[in-house]
């Protein structure tokens, strides 16, 4: 009966850890933490999906996000993956990766009183979320 119950206690924590709201990313740059804003792009190649292109606010700043998918990444090892805050007129704030780096947050950019986007790169193919204001 003890292993019964340890196991439907586990099941139960189990369970609870993965059901509710997705929780955001954890930017490095901002430890009271973000919210995204807008919707996330999927950036493809055909029909692979290549990196998650998603825009959060949080500490006063808007901040672009990239994270490069498992999938083609095992194929494709030898990337740069760069993110950007844009208004519309140019790239505010463009962080590069390393070499192989499957996530990469901008630089924070004091825009939140302007429309935006997250513009990402992954070697020459590039996508934007799309504009909040």
């Amino acid at each position: 009966m003890k292993k019964l119950s340890a196991v439907v206690l586990a099941a139960a924590a189990i369970g609870m850890t993965f059901t509710g709201a997705a929780q955001a990313e954890t930017n490095p740059k901002c430890p009271s933490g973000v919210t995204q804003i807008g919707s996330t792009k999927v950036l493809k190649s055909g029909s692979a999906n290549v990196a998650s292109i998603k825009q959060f606010k949080g500490c006063g700043k808007n901040w672009g996000y990239i994270y490069v998918w498992d999938s083609w990444k095992s194929g494709h090892p030898d990337f740069t993956a760069s993110v950007a805050i844009t208004t519309g007129d140019g790239d505010i704030d463009i962080n590069n990766g390393r070499r192989g780096q499957q996530e990469v947050w901008s630089d924070g950019a004091n825009t939140l009183r302007f429309c935006t986007m997250a513009h990402g790169i992954v070697d020459r193919m590039q996508g934007f979320t799309n504009e909040v204001c």
